[in-house]
């Protein structure tokens, strides 16, 4: 049975509203952007927002902007009626609204009051539109700028109500709209109040500038922000970047602190969003996310943002030049850093070191006496310089541009059997020769790193700075440095090599074996040269030679990982650029992984001179805060932070 014919037919106005409201007002949050929006495309300076019930109940918007005469105030509610494009370009918008809808899109599904007043006019204007029926304008008291009451909202739509979260969670969509718009507009004030909580008020900046625009991200990220961040600011082929960027060891858990700017507008654009991930791939863990705010200033005939209802997201002409320039600006803007960790590492690390409470001990004296095997075991936790140990079984340390060394054996230690307190009093009246041998050893507290004290566990170096300590993860630290380092002589032309006297051959699986031939030619790049050798494995005739003591048949495997997740193997011909394109992104990818199997291994025994030698080549080497997989390579902890563990302050 076929459906009945239905004649064609236009539908109601005020029906017509409702259907494109749910386009343009999808919760509460989209009415405030609007209507905070057209606050600002007004000129305000001003602006303050006020809800109940999660905005529900009540959206009030006051703004000390221009302000519309009886005649606008009629026509702001009639669809498709705006002030914003008075040539009629769509390539060239310059205001955060364009379209006309968000009025009488509102007005559909709430009750909506309207009172304004310019400048020049004695008296304002007052309308109202109810569920769509629109009232007349009629003379008000009112200040300069506009008011807006938005009551019952989605009270003509009861279904879309059943839709919308807690009041809780629809505040803090709103509360998120006003920040996003915080960022976006430093010069302007802008306050959030409600029926339950604090205010949140963004005092407006009066000046311009880097300074002024991190006193407002300080106001809407919190004030670490402030010291975890720096300062960005490139420009190349009619696009201008700039603002601030976290630190790669300052982040969150989630996406909602990348800030975006377009002309004015805050967006969240994929394309945008990436870039940033790929500016800090090899500095952050892939399930952390940077803090920053970022603006971009271009031409509007550039960017086209008549994409999205919301307008939340944009189209550049050149996508490719936008990415490149947010790599580039990120990834030399952290370079040019230097060596800077975050201070709430710190933070952090004294909150796990301040204990719940004080022990008591308990026994015929107040000190834990240590066996003698404990004693003489001494180093197998803390290998400080100066004291006498047993000999070190590491190999000579290397890749720091450290001239290999023998370790010589050292006596061991004399054993202790039960000390008494006349032999402690002796040890503090008169040290060991073997003590004063530290006074001897170059004196580097003054570098940013200090001067290396002793290693933990054979896997953290503990180094005294100026005012304070500085505690490293070797493995990690050092994993940079070879990452780095190969990078460098990837960028050069060619990362040096070393043949392997006997070659090695690594089996697999046949498909496996084939993508490592295939690839053959990008991995000699990278320093390893292999070739098939039957079927199911490849023989490795050299690796670069800051892997030469690596296991081969770790680094394939590690390789063929990194090749599968980069997607090496589906690189174009063309995506050979060398370092910042796709192709130069993938390789880079399989660099780290190398790194990892040339870097110092925890456990390792380390001496004075190489700890410091790698101390200093931290200092040297950009992003060592931080390893290759986003981990933090040193944590730095002051003196005064120090003295309030044992309550000296």
């Amino acid at each position: 049975m076929s459906a009945p014919l239905r004649p064609v037919r236009r539908l109601d106005p005020i029906l017509v509203d409702r259907i494109a409201a749910g386009e343009v007002v999808e919760r509460p949050a989209s009415a405030v952007k609007e209507l905070v929006e057209n606050a600002i495309d007004a000129g305000a300076r001003s602006i303050e927002v006020t809800i109940e019930a999660g905005g529900r109940r009540l959206i009030r918007v006051v703004d000390d902007g221009a302000g519309m005469s009886a005649d606008d105030l009629a026509l702001a509610v009639e669809r498709h009626a705006t002030s914003k494009l008075p040539g009629g370009d769509l390539t060239r918008i310059e205001t955060l609204g364009f379209r006309g809808e968000a009025l009488p899109s509102i007005g559909a599904v709430a009750r909506l009051t309207l009172t304004s007043r310019t400048v020049e006019a004695e008296t304002g204007a007052t309308l109202t539109v109810d569920a769509g029926v629109k009232g007349e304008v009629r003379p008000a008291p009112s200040a300069r700028g506009t008011r807006i009451e938005v009551v019952d909202l989605f009270s003509a739509t009861p279904a879309r109500l059943k839709f919308l979260k807690s009041d809780r969670a629809e505040t803090t969509a709103i509360g998120d709209i006003l920040r996003r718009l915080a960022v976006a507009q430093p010069q302007i004030r802008l306050a959030l109040r409600s029926e339950s909580g604090t205010p949140a008020v963004f005092p407006a900046e009066a000046e311009t500038g880097p300074a002024a625009t991190l006193r407002r991200l300080t106001a809407v990220f919190g004030t670490d922000f402030g010291t975890n961040s720096l300062v960005l600011d490139m420009a190349r082929e009619g696009f201008a970047l700039s603002g601030h960027i976290g630190l790669p060891s300052y982040h969150r858990g989630a996406a909602n602190q990348i800030h975006f700017t377009v002309n004015g507008r805050p967006v969240r654009d994929r394309l945008l969003l990436g870039a940033v991930r790929g500016a800090y791939a090899d500095t952050m863990s892939s399930d952390r996310h940077p803090v920053l705010a970022l603006t971009i200033r271009c031409d509007p005939a550039l960017v086209d943002v008549n994409v999205h209802p919301a307008k939340t997201e944009v189209r550049f002409r050149d996508p490719g030049l936008i990415r490149g320039l947010i790599v580039s600006a990120i990834h030399e803007t952290l370079r040019q850093a230097g060596l800077r960790g975050s201070t709430t590492s710190a933070a952090r690390t004294l909150d796990a070191l301040r204990p719940a409470s004080l022990q008591v001990h308990t026994g015929a004296s107040p000190y834990p006496v240590p066996s003698p095997s404990q004693a003489r075991g001494l180093p197998s936790f803390a290998a400080p310089i100066g004291y006498r140990q047993g000999s070190y079984q590491s190999s000579a340390f290397t890749g720091l541009g450290e001239t290999p060394q023998t370790l010589i054996d050292e006596e061991p230690a004399a054993q202790l059997s039960g000390p008494t307190q006349a032999q402690f009093a002796d040890d503090f009246a008169a040290p060991s020769a073997d003590l004063h041998r530290e006074a001897e050893l170059p004196e580097t507290v003054g570098h940013p790193l200090g001067a290396a004290r002793a290693q933990l566990h054979e896997t953290y170096i503990v180094a005294q700075t100026a005012d304070g300590l500085v505690l490293v993860d070797q493995h990690a630290a050092h994993e940079r440095l070879v990452y780095e380092r190969l990078k460098r002589e990837r960028a050069l032309g060619g990362i040096a090599r070393q043949g392997l006297l006997v070659p090695d051959v690594v089996e697999m699986a046949p498909g496996d074996a084939e993508r490592l031939v295939a690839a053959a030619p990008d991995l000699d790049r990278l320093g390893l040269t292999l070739e098939a050798f039957g079927t199911g494995a490849v023989l490795v005739r050299e690796v670069p030679a800051a892997l030469a003591n690596a296991s081969i048949r770790g680094l394939v495997t590690d390789i063929l990982d990194a090749m599968t997740e980069s997607g090496l193997e589906d690189s174009s011909p063309d995506g050979t650029d060398g370092s910042g394109g796709p192709l130069g992104r993938r390789l880079d990818a399989i660099l780290s992984r190398m790194s990892c199997h040339g870097s110092i291994r925890a456990g390792r025994r380390l001496r004075p001179e190489e700890m410091n030698a790698l101390l200093r080549e931290m200092e040297a080497t950009p992003l060592s805060g931080t390893c290759n997989h986003g981990r933090p390579t040193f944590v730095e902890l002051k003196l005064h932070d120090i003295e309030r563990l044992f309550g000296r302050r």
